[in-house]
């Protein structure tokens, strides 16, 4: 009901319009402290106060970036405001990206063909096998803390499976990393095969090298698994 009508804006429109062009000239003697009065009314009640609030009340790093943006535009000016506030949200996502990222090792799982033709998972304890699961955007924020922990894979284990099938993107630094691994595996006789790899993921791999006969590619754990059972040498 409060609402503006369509009707009510196009005359406010038309009266800002014939005020501007009929008397501009007058408003050369309107004093500048009633127009910056106006101003204030005007940008408080523009402001969403609820709104305001919620984000004060949501998180830390919200609260910097909203403080930070509200007093430089109040105390200094809409550009460097706007400036400081972009670059400061910038970091707090590259902070959440990055902590978002997961490395967890998980128990070696093959595919048992039933009678009726259907697979299902079933726990194999291979002491040769070792898998380690990403999950998350692995980019260069979380680069350094994944990379930790793939250098602590047991140099005793024949085969080392990364699943990289919940990772929807891996840039040109996280694929570096992998290739350090991927080096690390070569030199200690470490058979690496990653799995799940989708094509971005696949591209950004293939950039650093990372590709056939190098590392094995497989479309999941349970296919990987199988090459393993399937080129093991009795």
């Amino acid at each position: 009901a409060g609402a503006t009508s369509p009707v009510s804006g196009i005359l406010h429109s038309a009266f800002l319009l014939l005020f501007m062009l009929l008397a501009a000239p007058l408003a050369s003697y309107i004093p500048l402290a009633s127009l910056a009065g106006v101003l204030a009314i005007v940008a408080w009640n523009m402001i969403e106060k609820p709104a305001f609030m919620a984000l004060l009340r949501s998180s830390y790093g919200d609260a910097v970036v909203l403080l930070a943006t509200f007093l430089i535009v109040v105390f200094r000016e809409l550009t460097e405001g706007i400036v400081v506030g972009f670059a400061l949200g910038a970091v707090l996502f590259i902070d959440r990206m990055a902590r978002s990222i997961s490395v967890q090792e998980a128990r070696p799982l093959s595919a048992q063909r039933q009678e009726n033709g259907d697979e299902r998972p079933v726990i194999t304890d291979d002491p040769d096998t070792v898998i380690y699961r990403l999950s998350g955007i692995f980019f260069f924020g979380s680069a350094a803390t994944v990379g930790t922990v793939l250098d602590r894979i047991a140099d005793q284990r024949r085969n080392f499976i990364l699943d990289c099938s919940d990772v929807p993107f891996m840039d040109s630094t996280a694929a570096n990393v992998i290739e350090g691994t991927l080096r690390k595996a070569e030199r200690t006789g470490v058979r690496f095969i990653i799995t799940g790899a989708r094509s971005q993921v696949r591209r950004a791999l293939y950039q650093h090298h990372v590709r056939p006969p190098r590392v094995m590619m497989r479309a999941s754990v349970a296919a990987a698994l199988d090459t393993i059972r399937t080129e093991r040498v009795p």
